[in-house]
């Protein structure tokens, strides 16, 4: 029904940038947030970001707070996630996912769908 598709991501080193980005399709498309998560090798998905679809309110886990920003476009189905000063620990497959209804929004478990996911990598 909804498909999410991330793009953006790559190979930086550590203190560079990259912007990730996520297109969402659907008939209607009207979540109560989107969010961004990542699984590095060997480790569980991990909240990293989320934003409230109809007011842009953020939430951020506290490993990425002031180095990374969520953002959406309501008009192209879109969300965004700006990461600056990356480091080697943020290496880790980044996940776009959609919740209906959920207010929790840090947990793998408020997200009806989601993204194929994209590649960070950021090398010493």
């Amino acid at each position: 029904q909804v498909q999410l598709v991330e793009s953006g991501g790559g190979l930086v080193q550590t203190g560079g940038s990259l912007r990730l980005s996520c297109a969402a399709s659907g008939r209607t498309f009207s979540p109560y947030a989107m969010g961004w998560f990542r699984q590095a090798p060997g480790k569980g998905r991990e909240f990293v970001a989320a934003v409230r679809w109809s007011i842009g309110s953020t939430n951020y886990a506290d490993s990425v707070k002031g180095r990374f920003t969520i953002s959406r476009d309501n008009g192209k189905n879109a969300v965004y996630l700006q990461m600056n000063s990356l480091k080697p620990e943020d290496t880790a497959v980044y996940y776009c996912a959609a919740s209906r209804y959920s207010t929790v929004v840090f947990t793998t478990q408020a997200y009806d769908f989601w993204g194929q996911g994209t590649q960070v990598t950021v090398s010493s």
